[in-house]
């Protein structure tokens, strides 16, 4: 990884921990959801406690897609290596599914695929572009008939 890399990760790494997992956390608590982003709930390698993450994700009948930055390095990323199996959360629905690194799928277009709406897809695809050092799709397969 380039130094540049190294440093996007470091910054995005702060302002996840820091900002962006907090934040989504307190809105969860008081009810307030967002369709940018959700919740991925991982096995921690170490402790084997849950661990959660916001993720933005786009769903379909069968399971989740979703992009980490970092690829197989982010925190969440080395979990699901270890154990992919995964709970994320669709709605108010925690669903369980098992995850799988997809390294064949295009990046820019799945990314797109998150948001709808023309300008919010433009400003998603300028942040991604920002913070991202080598990002990989992650397809999850649901494994439960629709929820717990």
């Amino acid at each position: 990884m380039t130094d540049q890399g190294l440093r996007k990760f470091k910054a995005e790494r702060l302002v996840g921990r820091y900002v962006a997992n907090p934040a989504v956390r307190a809105l969860n608590a008081i009810g307030i959801q967002t369709s940018l982003a959700t919740e991925l709930e991982t096995t921690g390698r170490k402790s084997g406690l849950p661990r959660r993450v916001p993720v933005a994700a786009a769903f379909d009948d069968n399971g989740a897609w979703v992009i980490s930055q970092h690829g197989r390095r982010s925190g969440w990323g080395i979990n699901i290596t270890a154990d992919p199996n995964v709970r994320i959360r669709q709605g108010d629905t925690w669903r369980t599914g098992t995850a799988a690194f997809t390294p064949d799928d295009d990046i820019a277009a799945r990314n797109r695929s998150f948001v709808t709406n023309r300008v919010l897809g433009a400003l998603s695809t300028a942040t991604f572009r920002a913070l991202q050092t080598t990002p990989i799709s992650v397809r999850i397969t649901f494994t439960d008939r629709g929820g717990s």
